[in-house]
């Protein structure tokens, strides 16, 4: 086990946010890590959708970006090194794009998946229903509103 330099691609959401009671909204920013660029500008215009459709969201997308950069991690020399070192965490595991069946993993966790999966397809694409939930934006399945009220600041 070393520590090493990986590179990461680091997804800065500027968002505007309206305490209760306040009309002017205060713009935060918040930070997302992604290993694949790709992976990085697909939420990043996931998101940037997603605002465009709703009343209570603004991004600003001029600030909202992906950017490359490195941090320092602990690196292992092999999977089986890393199983080594990291099996006393808890909920430690191998994270795969897709996880093939039967390779140990919780029965529940493969039901949940498949619900999921099966669900997203029956779903249409936000797109195509003026963003009516419940829709799907890519694999994000997007809910309709509890019903609880709330207020709503938008910016002028």
């Amino acid at each position: 086990m070393d520590t090493g330099w990986i590179q990461v691609f680091v997804l800065t959401l500027a968002e505007c946010i309206a305490p209760a009671g306040k009309s002017v909204c205060q713009e935060q920013q918040v930070q997302y890590q992604f290993v694949d660029r790709q992976e990085c500008e697909a939420a990043l215009q996931h998101l940037l959708d997603y605002s465009a459709g709703s009343e209570n969201v603004i991004v600003n997308d001029r600030r909202s970006s992906c950017r490359p950069t490195v941090v320092q991690q602990t690196v292992f020399a092999s999977l089986d090194e890393a199983k080594e070192n990291l099996a006393d965490a808890e909920g430690w595991e191998t994270l795969n794009a897709r996880r093939p069946e039967g390779d140990g993993g919780p029965a529940e966790r493969s039901q949940t998946e498949a619900a999921h999966q099966q669900r997203l397809a029956s779903l249409p694409e936000c797109e195509d229903v003026a963003r009516r939930p419940p829709c799907k934006v890519g694999q994000i399945i997007v809910e309709a509103e509890s019903g609880q009220q709330m207020e709503v600041w938008k910016r002028d």
